[in-house]
């Protein structure tokens, strides 16, 4: 299958690129800079050159392939109005991509968030958030799913709050981040808030086989870890920079402070029954080992 991708550059982009590219389908990513398109002809695959806010480009990526994967996003995460700037251009593109397929039964994998089940782990059953600082993105990908029943294979793959990799990545890295410049390895309230997550590399193999297999309409979860406590993640992160640990200020996490601080453990026992997913590299406590002093 000829796949074209957006976000082939990043974490999780480059990995999934890797994956497909490994298991017999051909990418054209697209790239928004000389130095990405050189990145994704090193991998393998064909650029093609724009941003997502390019939505042209998008249109000529969608007619050139016979399936999608969206994983961009902007990393601007400083101020409320810049999440909802990325969230802004993200569900235009989506639109976008989303017109371009009706009719094909062709596959359309998007992202999004695990959401928040009150007192347990959230399932696959369960909706994605409407409202709150990542409301506009829960509508647009139920947008996306809602393609299903206009002739387009629409799946979603739900990433946990740390999606890492040698160290890096998700909410978990941006805590590391944020000790280095602070000087301390915090979390907000207690601290016994939990965080799903996954390493990226099981990451993408759900992504390949949601592609290749999901049904439409429907939704799957990548997490490997159901949920570790934030302290736990802050306690290695602190070690490993030789930091102290403490708890601090929920507003330290700027628009993100109110997510940061939610107890929001997930399961993927449906995902794995269904897609046959298992992962198999290293869980997050074990992964922030690598992080680099």
């Amino acid at each position: 299958m000829r796949v074209f991708v957006t976000g082939g550059t990043g974490l999780i982009g480059s990995v999934v690129v890797a994956e497909l590219l490994g298991n017999g389908h051909t990418v054209l990513a697209l790239a928004r800079s000389d130095a990405s398109a050189q990145a994704v002809e090193a991998a393998g695959a064909e650029p093609l050159r724009g941003a997502l806010a390019d939505l042209d480009a998008l249109r000529t990526g969608v007619a050139r392939a016979d399936g999608v994967i969206h994983l961009a996003f902007g990393n601007d995460f400083s101020s409320p109005e810049a999440l909802a700037k990325n969230v802004g251009e993200e569900s235009a593109a989506l639109a976008t991509l989303g017109e371009e397929l009706l009719g094909s039964d062709r596959p359309f994998v998007t992202v999004s968030g695990t959401p928040w089940a009150p007192g347990r782990a959230s399932t696959e059953a369960d909706p994605v958030p409407t409202d709150g600082p990542v409301g506009g993105r829960g509508r647009t990908v139920t947008a996306v799913l809602g393609l299903a029943s206009r002739g387009v294979r629409s799946t979603a793959v739900r990433l946990p709050r740390t999606v890492h990799n040698e160290g890096n990545g998700g909410f978990a890295g941006l805590l590391t981040q944020i000790a280095r410049r602070s000087g301390v390895s915090g979390y907000p309230g207690d601290g016994t808030q939990r965080w799903p997550a996954v390493h990226a590399l099981d990451a993408a193999v759900l992504f390949r086989l949601a592609l290749e297999r999901a049904e439409a309409g429907t939704a799957w979860h990548a997490v490997a870890d159901e949920g570790d406590r934030v302290r736990d993640i802050a306690a290695v992160i602190g070690r490993r920079l030789g930091l102290p640990v403490e708890s601090v200020p929920s507003e330290t996490y700027g628009p993100l402070g109110p997510i940061f601080a939610t107890d929001q453990p997930a399961s993927s026992n449906h995902t794995r029954q269904v897609l046959g997913w298992e992962p198999k590299n290293p869980s997050l406590l074990e992964d922030l080992e690598n992080i680099q002093p």
